[in-house]
């Protein structure tokens, strides 16, 4: 039953990421534009030229604003990574953690390493 909540969760996360591809798209390059925009607009010395650089940044900050779908995408992308991380896990990674021999065994070991 556990497996099918994780095949749930994992496919509403796939089909969520899949819808905002385009967008996560658009905001990698309306934030990378901004970025290029922020730094000739510090290195402009003309007036002039700050609001120019200072008008294309807030152009490009719209369209960020604009893409702000592409949060979804990112959280489905996070929700995909702990589904896939949860599916490989052993089904019981605890006894072997929680047997008070075999952690014996490992500290012995340690020690007749060192």
């Amino acid at each position: 039953m556990k497996k099918f909540g994780l095949l749930l969760a994992g496919g509403l996360a796939a089909m969520v990421l899949l819808a905002t591809v385009g967008p996560m798209i658009g905001m990698v390059i309306s934030l990378a534009i901004m970025y290029f925009v922020f730094k000739k607009f510090m290195k402009s010395e003309s007036t002039g030229s700050k609001i120019g650089w200072g008008f294309a940044g807030f152009i490009a900050l719209m369209a960020a604003a604009h893409n702000a779908p592409a949060i979804l995408g990112v959280v489905a992308l996070y929700v995909l990574y702990v589904v896939y991380k949860k599916w490989n896990r052993s089904e019981s990674p605890l006894k072997e953690e929680s047997d008070p021999f075999m952690n014996f065994e490992k500290q012995w070991n340690e020690l007749k390493q060192n």
